[in-house]
């Protein structure tokens, strides 16, 4: 499993111009079954990702195509994370 931190950058003015592509981005991940959550860290520092089921070299090459990556308004840091102990509620994690 993976934590996925977008952080903006430089270029964090290009957000909206961006945005649409950055949406469809999201929402193919979803679809695809390896993001699990996304959301904004707060206060405006830029968003993350809950990814799963798939290879760090897999996730590194999806988080690349990202058009905010790709175009400097984010960076990403990608951490791995192995489930020791699961709440019953996300057992399904530890899978």
């Amino acid at each position: 499993m993976f934590l996925v931190l977008l952080r903006f950058a430089h270029n964090k003015g290009q957000a909206p111009r961006l945005m649409a592509g950055h949406t469809d981005w999201i929402a193919q991940g979803f679809a695809d079954g390896v993001f699990l959550l996304t959301g904004s860290i707060k206060p405006g520092l830029g968003g993350a990702i809950l990814a799963t089921g798939c290879t760090r070299d897999a996730l590194e090459q999806r988080i690349a195509a990202d058009p905010f990556v790709a175009e400097q308004v984010v960076t990403a840091e990608i951490l791995e994370i192995e489930p020791g102990r699961v709440d019953d509620r996300l057992s399904f994690l530890s899978a």
